[in-house]
């Protein structure tokens, strides 16, 4: 095996849900409640970035999960096989027997999205493995949160777990007024909406300028930035060469990547070149 070379991970056991209902949130955002017998296999991780691998399959295939991922390729041309999205989980709510997941939408734009706008009670909701890394520690003087609608989930999860006399900043970055929503936040925690207007998400400025303007306040700062990927890189420098962060303060991650299909970001984040 090279340098650049990465073992092989092995697939996590699939979990198969179904729709329990869909609630449209926002003009682009669709929140989906699954259940049914297979959340017996679903655990809460502590994290509020809780994340999944979710697998779409093309209605046409008409395939059954879980899915033999290595027989699927063996015999289907490759428009036929689940394609895999990242999604992160919005609320474990076990005792109710239903986890929540969150999509962005824009039309018929993607895989996913499409998918969870049409959603339909029974439909199959297909995860693969459940992982994670962050959650509000309450050693830290305060929070700085930083995100667009890919990372509203997990922000809005870290918010409702924070302890009440959190203090911090939040920077949600979404197209206007209509996307934002109501959050449940420590009184102490200054929630700020930025609006890109018509542009298109991923081409503007106004996360990386707000984060950069922000009056620094005393002590020791526990951050979470996540979202489009050339706003992650420009933030990274700032954070830890101009604001002196260690690495044990910051968990910064790019979730999507502008003109990528994730598939393809996925693969590109495998690259040194595609690292933020």
């Amino acid at each position: 095996m090279t340098t650049t070379e990465r073992p092989q991970r092995r697939p996590r056991p699939q979990i198969v849900l179904e729709v329990i209902e869909r609630i449209r949130l926002t003009p682009h955002l669709v929140r989906i409640i699954a259940g049914g017998p297979g959340i017996a296999s679903v655990e809460d991780n502590g994290f509020t970035d809780a994340y999944t691998k979710m697998h779409f399959a093309p209605a046409e295939a008409q395939l059954v999960p879980p899915y033999d991922m290595e027989e699927l390729r063996d015999r289907l041309p490759v428009e036929m096989l689940p394609s895999v999205r990242t999604y992160s989980i919005r609320r474990f709510d076990l005792a109710s027997g239903q986890i929540w997941i969150d999509f962005v939408t824009h039309g018929d734009e993607g895989v996913a999205g499409p998918w969870a706008a049409n959603a339909k009670p029974g439909d199959p909701v297909v995860l693969g493995g459940i992982g994670g890394g962050y959650a509000p520690d309450t050693t830290y003087d305060w929070h700085l949160l930083i995100g667009d609608e890919s990372s509203m989930p997990a922000i809005a999860s870290a918010l409702e777990a924070m302890a009440a006399d959190a203090v911090g900043t939040v920077f949600l970055e979404v197209q206007n007024e209509s996307d934002q929503l109501e959050l449940t936040a420590p009184e102490g925690m200054d929630v700020r909406w930025l609006h890109r207007g018509d542009r298109e998400a991923g081409t503007t400025t106004e996360l990386i300028d707000a984060v950069m303007a922000l009056e620094w306040r005393a002590g020791r700062v526990q951050v979470f930035a996540h979202g489009e990927r050339g706003a992650m890189k420009q933030l990274r420098p700032f954070l830890t060469e101009e604001r002196g962060l260690d690495r044990a303060q910051l968990s910064l991650s790019a979730y999507w990547a502008y003109g990528r299909r994730e598939d393809a970001f996925q693969a590109e984040k495998r690259e040194a070149i595609g690292q933020v």
